[in-house]
C-alpha cells in the first residue's frame, strides 16, 4: 500500500489581497506551502508528496521545491518528474501538477497523474493553506487507510450552525431554514483520503454530471458513491485554515 500525499496549492488566494497567493506569503521565514510539505515529508506514513499548482505559479513553486531539494531537477520542468530526488532536504516530493481554475478540478488532475498506479494506493489531500496540521492528524489518516476507503478530518463543532438562504435578489434579506442538532455537526478539515479506485470513480461519475459542484473531495464521494462509508478521524483546532489575513 502506496501513501501518496497531494498538496493543493492551487488557489489564487484573493481574499487575501497579497501580491502572491496565501500559500507562498511567509510565516516567520517559511512560507505556507513550505510548512504544509514538511508536515508530510516528516510523517513516517507517507511514502511521497506532490504538489498541485496553478500553471501561472508553476515556476515560482518549483524554484522553492528545488530549494528544498537543494538539486536541479533533471528535466526542464518539475511537472514530469517522478523521480525521488536525493537532495538533503525534501526526499519524498515528486512532481507539480498543472491545477485547474476550480478545486474540483485540481484534485482531478492530481487523480490523473497517478491513474496508473496500482488500486490499494490511497490518494491523501491536503490544502496548503492548512499548514499546521499535526503529526497526530497525519498518523490518524494513515492508520484509518489500512481499514476504511474514505476517510475524512474534523472536529465538533462548538457553535450553533445555522443554514441559511436568501432571496434571489442579494441586496435582500437572509433568513435561517434549518438549524442542525450540534451535537451532529463537525467541521471539516483536511486531509481527506482515498484509496485510489474510490476517488477515480466518484469523479468520473461527478463529471456525467452538468450540474456538478464541489469544494469538498469527502462530497464527490458522498453524493457520487453513496455506498461508500465516509470514516471521520478527529482533526485539531491548531489545523486552521488561512484564508484572511487576520488569520496570519
Amino acid at each position: 500500500m502506496t501513501n501518496l500525499a497531494i498538496i493543493l496549492a492551487g488557489g489564487s488566494g484573493s481574499r487575501m489581497g497579497a501580491d502572491v497567493p496565501k500559500q507562498f506569503i511567509e510565516i516567520e521565514g517559511r512560507s505556507i506551502f513550505e510548512r504544509s510539505v514538511d508536515a508530510f515529508e516528516a510523517a513516517d506514513g507517507i511514502d511521497q508528496v506532490a504538489a498541485v499548482v496553478h500553471p501561472q505559479w508553476t515556476d515560482y513553486a518549483r524554484q522553492i521545491v528545488e530549494r528544498n531539494t537543494n538539486q536541479k531537477f533533471g528535466c526542464s520542468d518539475v511537472r514530469e518528474t517522478e523521480n525521488l530526488n536525493q537532495g538533503s532536504g525534501w526526499k519524498k516530493f515528486t512532481r507539480i501538477i498543472d491545477g485547474g481554475n476550480e478545486r474540483y478540478m485540481s484534485s482531478l488532475n492530481a487523480i490523473m497523474a497517478f491513474i496508473d498506479m496500482p488500486d490499494d494506493t490511497n490518494i491523501i489531500f491536503h490544502d496548503a493553506a492548512r499548514p499546521f496540521v499535526t503529526p497526530q492528524i497525519i498518523a490518524r489518516v494513515v492508520d484509518a487507510l489500512r481499514t476504511h476507503g474514505a476517510v475524512g478530518v474534523g472536529i465538533p463543532s462548538t457553535d450553533t450552525v445555522w443554514e441559511v438562504r436568501q432571496d434571489f435578489d442579494p441586496q435582500l434579506s437572509k433568513f435561517i431554514v434549518r438549524i442542525p442538532e450540534r451535537a451532529t455537526v463537525w467541521r471539516a478539515q483536511t486531509p481527506q483520503a482515498f484509496r485510489l479506485p474510490i476517488i477515480r470513480d466518484a469523479f468520473q461519475r461527478a463529471l456525467q454530471d452538468p450540474n456538478f459542484r464541489a469544494t469538498d473531495d469527502c462530497g464527490v464521494v458522498r453524493r457520487y458513491m453513496p455506498d461508500v462509508k465516509l470514516h471521520v478521524v478527529l482533526g485539531d483546532e491548531c489545523n486552521r485554515k488561512i484564508t484572511f489575513p487576520s488569520d496570519l
